[in-house]
């Protein structure tokens, strides 16, 4: 079963700089990935209009947008003033 799940929705290496933060973003980021590419699939198969792709995609990009504001991803740690 683990076979067809990795072929469904893989799952790439992080070779970025390792704290918790940047491999919960990094695991969102993949996700993104994923359904924005199954959307367009089913988008470009009719299966789905333009215009709820458009929305979907959108809600998808405002929750990863979200994730990276309250993971402080990019963000210097040691600017804080404390």
């Amino acid at each position: 079963m683990s076979e067809r799940s990795d072929f469904l929705v893989p799952r790439s290496r992080y070779y970025g700089e390792v704290r918790p933060q940047n491999l919960v973003f990094n695991a969102n980021l993949q996700e993104f990935s994923q359904r924005v590419s199954l959307i367009c699939g089913l988008e470009t198969n009719g299966k789905l209009t333009p215009e709820e792709s458009y929305k979907e995609i959108k809600s998808l990009w405002k929750n990863l947008k979200r994730s990276k504001k309250m993971l402080k991803v990019g963000e210097n740690p040691f600017s804080e003033e404390g």
